[in-house]
Order: structure tokens, then sequence, then C-alpha cells
């Protein structure tokens, strides 16, 4: 089965997360695919906007986790700091529809979209400080300057869920309309994109975005710094062994052990 689907139609570039046994969840293959697909696309006279949504019941459920194990990020060199170079690049309007869970970067990767459009019933969560990491592809910056410290404070520093209202709230979401009606709400705005002009509408997409993008590379330069530290740190070790042995993770234990080692 390909994990990530694509289909262009009148100008759409049609791309679906394809491992719904999995909600999803994404592989270092995979963010290394989507970050070419967004090049290829960007270079394709044909394509005009690129649509993006999720197959089965979910958008996608974060990181794979044991594939993330396997492959801890680095900083540049890995996937997904390609990923978001390829977000930053990318000129053409991105639209989402989002549905089922968004959890990790299926929240934070949103920060790159230019419309998103969520189902009622969506569940998001950005869960990193759960296990012991930090935020990624931008999303240090891109959501507080939507949000405000405060609720992002709440979204980063409790890593709890959240409801598709609550992200509209925030601004997060461009709307969110019945859990039938995602998909085809995205795709009639794609189509709406697709009689637009296309060179205004990437003049227009870098102008709206020029300040905020110079702030995001900064942002981002600093996440993968501290992601790749924090991934190999003790208390990350200790939150994947206990999600993956299904018990609460002792993050005390973690640092005792961590300063035992150092005396």
């Amino acid at each position: 089965m390909t994990d990530i689907i694509t289909e262009l139609s009148d100008g759409i570039l049609r791309v679906q997360l394809n491992r719904p046994e999995k909600k999803n969840a994404m592989t270092s293959a995979m963010y290394s695919r989507l970050a070419d697909i967004l090049a290829e696309a960007d270079a394709n006279d044909d394509v005009r906007v690129v649509l993006w949504h999720g197959a089965g019941d979910a958008f996608t459920a974060g990181n794979d986790l044991k594939d993330f194990i396997d492959n801890p990020p680095g900083t540049e060199d890995s996937p997904q700091y390609r990923l978001t170079k390829s977000f930053i690049a990318f000129g053409k309007p991105l639209v989402a529809a989002v549905h089922g869970v968004a959890v990790g970067g299926g929240t934070t990767m949103l920060t790159h979209c230019d419309f998103v459009y969520a189902a009622e019933s969506t569940r998001f969560q950005i869960p990193f400080i759960n296990l012991a990491l930090v935020p990624e592809f931008g999303s240090s910056f891109a959501i507080p300057a939507r949000a405000g410290h405060l609720a992002a404070a709440e979204l980063f520093l409790l890593g709890e869920p959240f409801t598709a209202a609550h992200a509209a709230e925030i601004g997060l979401v461009s709307a969110v309309v019945a859990d039938a009606d995602v998909l085809p709400a995205a795709t009639a705005t794609a189509r709406k994109l697709v009689s637009k002009p296309a060179g205004a509408l990437r003049a227009s997409k870098r102008l709206i975005r020029r300040a905020f993008v110079a702030q995001l590379r900064e942002a981002i330069s600093g996440e993968g710094q501290e992601f790749a530290e924090r991934v190999r740190s003790n208390d990350a070790k200790e939150a994947f062994s206990a999600f993956l042995e299904k018990r609460p993770p002792n993050f005390t234990k973690a640092a005792t052990t961590a300063a035992s080692k150092a005396a």
C-alpha cells in the first residue's frame, strides 16, 4: 500500500495520507515523500492548488512512534526539517481538510496551510511535552503569533486534546464544518483558487507571509537544535518506554538516573 496517494485533476493536486490502519501516523519516509511532493508541485505549472487530507477516520495521529524511536530527528538533515523547508518554499495555495484526530505534527503542520477546514468532531492535540519533547515545524512561533501566549502555553505546556471549535477560536483553522462536509468544503475552496490568476496568487501569498517567514526561520532553527537534544534525553527515553509499556512515565526516576550517571 502506498502511504501517500496523489491525484492531479483540473489544477488541483489531491494529496492523501494513506495509512488508515495506523490513523495515518507519519514515518520518516512519509515526511520525505511529502517534502518531495510539495517541491514537485511547486515546480509543476499544471498544479494550481494542493488539497491535503487523510484516509479513513483520521487526518494523522502524528509520528509513528516506533519509526520515530528508530529514526530520531537530527537537525537540518532530518526528514522533518526537509518537509519544513518545503512548506516554507511552497508558493501555491495549500488547503487542508482535517477530520478525526490531528495529533502532534498533525496539528503543527497545519500552520503552514493557507486554508484549514476541520470537521466538527475533530480532536487536536500537541502532546510533545508528554514525550519530553518540544514544538516543531515552526509552531513555537506560528501558534503564539496567532493565538497569543496564554493560549499557546495551554496547548504546548499541558499537551491536552482540544476541539475543532477551540482551534477555530484561536486561529488554527479557517472554519469548522459538519463531518460529512469537510472534504467538500475544502474542495470548493480549492476550485475557487484554481480560477484565480496563478501569478497573482503566488505573489499575494509571498507578500502576506514575508514578515512571518523571516521570524519562522529563526524559530525553526532553534526548535531543531532543541528537539535533537530533547529526543535523546533520559526524560524522552522514559516517556517512550512508558508509552510502549502502557504505563505512566516517571520523570523523577529519569532525572535521578541522569544525575547518578553524571556523578
